[in-house]
């Protein structure tokens, strides 16, 4: 069974910068795209980037493209996602997840790390 866990979540001014890390256990992440996500208080989840399984191809929502960078080390079973330049409207609840393909279904999912944007 997949499980995600993820992390490097915090408190961070406007401007500042943040690392989220997602790491796998149980199966590897090799075949299976990868995604991040976000959800805010009162507001539907927002698919905020993706890269397919040999990370060739990367996606970005355009409320953070230029701004957030997906990797991903299949060898250590982990997808990342940079954050820079970060806006108080990037604040939510961030989760990693497994999908088929980009813009698929997601076959797993972690918790959640909170990211939050404030002075």
């Amino acid at each position: 069974q997949l499980q995600l866990v993820e992390s490097g979540g915090g408190l961070v001014q406007p401007g500042g910068s943040l690392r989220l890390s997602c790491v796998a256990s149980g199966l590897t992440l090799d075949y299976y795209a990868l995604g991040w996500f976000r959800q805010a208080p009162g507001k539907e989840r927002e698919g905020v980037s993706c890269i397919s399984s040999n990370g060739g191809s990367t996606k970005y929502a355009d409320s953070v493209k230029g701004r957030f960078t997906i990797s991903r080390d299949n060898a250590k079973n982990a997808v990342y996602l940079q954050m820079d330049s970060l806006k108080p409207e990037d604040t939510a609840l961030y989760y990693c997840a497994a999908l088929y393909y980009c813009s698929g279904p997601i076959s797993a999912r972690g918790q959640g790390t909170q990211v939050t944007v404030s002075s």
